[in-house]
């Protein structure tokens, strides 16, 4: 108790800047789910998409992040181990803060798309080994992460092929795909609203305490299905195309007709990667925040406005800095995009997002990203993937648990031996 109060100064400086940290290495890294496949497309150019980015991303994690429950609480640690000894766990949520920053930075300048969820669990996990052995882990939950690593990827992959299919069966293999593509685009607009607004309502706004499920959050979102698929309708009737003969301008015609489904996509997809993920670094500072005001081990605690600003500042900075590094992995590098084949990789990773957070299926937004793109490539045949860049993607993935939670273990022993 009395080394808290010692040195709460020092402590508090640490755990809003290694929450910065991390914030920002979200904002770097884990913002090209949202908009990696609209630039990769060339739906959207890379400046506009940093800027639209930031906005929606701002907007999401300030006004939809909420109040977050303690990761302590989610089972990842037992934190009754911890309830004698508080500031052993200050310690542990301090260098799990850095240890995910650390990694997450690492991983963004090198372009590797990483879960910035798995960074936190696996510095968390260290955190508990380094302070009470192998027995403060649920190795149960940690399986379960594992599991979803293998389960998420392949059901984006099938969901993005299957949509991929489904456009080139209704559109591209018609005798005018220009007039298709002006009669199904409405129907795959609302596809993007209804499911995008899924992800907002059922991760994203249950930490505000506004609980929409059911009847009432279906609703809601067929609202806005219904509304994206008017304004698509506008928009597609405001591109003027001649329906000529050449079935390589009906072609690129098309995806001509999908740009503005690929912005609405990104956009949405920004506010709720921002709403539900920016948990990850706030909550862990919140609960160092709180071990320092009241000196002891609590099952929640609350994020107060400051940091839920301090946090989307976080993530602006970091979509700004170098977010565009792990845009080009997702959007150009696995495999060739256009405004067609980048939606139904981002629509797809929406729809799987929604149904693993109704099933309590513990999943990373990367992962299925990555998938979705994946499954768009082996619509035309495995030879369109670089499989060297999906190596490297799966090599960073296996490696994030284990380097988070040793870095995480060492600021751990280095905090202890300063502060004891």
């Amino acid at each position: 108790m009395e080394i808290i109060a010692q040195h709460s100064t020092v402590f508090y400086v640490m755990a809003f800047a290694f929450g910065l940290c991390v914030c920002w290495g979200m904002g770097a890294n884990n913002v090209a789910n949202a908009m990696g496949t609209s630039v990769g497309s060339g739906a959207i150019t890379l400046r506009r998409a940093l800027l639209l980015a930031a906005v929606m991303e701002f907007a999401g994690a300030y006004l939809a992040g909420g109040e977050v429950a303690a990761t302590v609480s989610k089972g990842i640690i037992d934190s009754r181990l911890f309830e004698p000894v508080p500031h052993l766990l200050l310690y542990g949520m301090i260098g799990a803060l850095l240890a995910a920053g650390i990694w997450l930075m690492i991983a963004s300048i090198r372009g590797w798309p990483v879960s910035a969820t798995h960074a936190i669990v696996g510095a968390i996990c260290g955190a508990g080994v380094a302070a009470f052995g192998v027995d403060a882990v649920n190795w149960e939950t940690i399986a379960e992460i594992v599991v979803s690593w293998l389960v998420s990827p392949v059901l984006g992959a099938i969901v993005a092929l299957l949509l991929t299919l489904s456009i080139r069966k209704l559109i591209f293999n018609t005798g005018n795909p220009i007039r298709q593509a002006r009669r199904w685009g409405p129907l795959y607009a609302f596809l993007v609203g209804w499911i995008v607004a899924l992800v907002t309502i059922t991760t994203g706004l249950k930490y505000v305490n506004i609980n929409l499920g059911g009847v009432q959050g279906q609703l809601l979102a067929i609202a806005i299905g219904v509304v994206l698929a008017i304004l698509a309708k506008v928009l597609m009737g405001r591109i003027h195309l001649e329906e000529s003969e050449d079935r390589i301008f009906h072609f690129a015609s098309v995806e001509k007709l999908f740009v503005p489904l690929m912005v609405f996509t990104g956009a949405a997809m920004a506010f709720a990667h921002g709403s539900n993920d920016l948990a990850n670094g706030v909550g862990p500072m919140a609960t160092a925040i709180q071990i320092i005001e009241t000196q002891a081990v609590s099952a929640r605690s609350a994020v107060t406005p400051f940091m839920l600003l301090l946090g989307a500042i976080g993530i602006v900075v970091g979509v700004v800095t170098y977010g565009y590094k792990v845009m080009a992995t997702i959007g150009n590098k696995i495999t060739q995009l256009t405004p067609t084949r980048g939606y139904a990789a981002t629509v797809a990773a929406s729809i799987v997002v929604v149904v693993a957070s109704g099933v309590g299926m513990p999943v990373s937004t990367t992962h299925i990203a990555v998938g979705a793109v994946i499954g768009v490539g082996i619509a035309r045949g495995i030879g369109a993937l670089d499989m060297r860049v999906i190596g490297g993607i799966i090599l960073s993935w296996i490696i994030t648990v284990p380097i988070a939670g040793v870095l995480a273990a060492m600021v751990f022993h280095i905090l202890r031996a300063v502060f004891g």
